[in-house]
């Protein structure tokens, strides 16, 4: 019996940069046209001015946990548990839901600082964090 597949997302043409951009190892975010705010994609507009104008432009990859969890069910049967959900706040600000790689979930801390690493599934391609500094 084969192994159930990782639900990835479907990229749509509000979304796509971003997942073009991870496709190329690049961390793709929005950034306000009129404030220069970052934001995560597809936000309508920019929460600091509400202006709809935006440019796609790749963040640094760098953040810190902010928090995270420990999965202990298995809310689909390709998960492996138990596994991390983080949220990591980016250098730029916006905080982005993920999983932590190449680290035991025991040593997960918030405030550790962290790199994005690209995972790639079939068509997708997802950003990943792990540890900064982990080869």
């Amino acid at each position: 019996m084969s192994q159930p597949q990782i639900p990835v997302p479907e990229p749509d043409e509000a979304s796509r940069p971003f997942f073009d951009g991870a496709a190329e190892g690049r961390l793709m975010l929005m950034r306000c046209a009129d404030c220069r705010t970052w934001r995560l994609p597809s936000r309508q507009h920019c929460d600091a001015c509400l202006s709809d104008r935006f440019t796609w432009e790749a963040a640094s990859g760098r953040g810190t946990v902010r928090t995270f969890g420990i999965m202990h069910q298995r809310y689909h049967p390709a998960f492996q548990v138990p596994y991390n959900v983080t949220i990591v706040e980016l250098e730029e600000g916006p905080r982005l839901p993920t999983n932590l790689v190449d680290v035991a979930n025991d040593e997960i801390r918030v405030g550790m600082p962290v790199e994005v690493v690209f995972e790639r599934y079939d068509d997708v391609t997802l950003p990943r964090f792990r540890p900064a500094g982990r080869l």
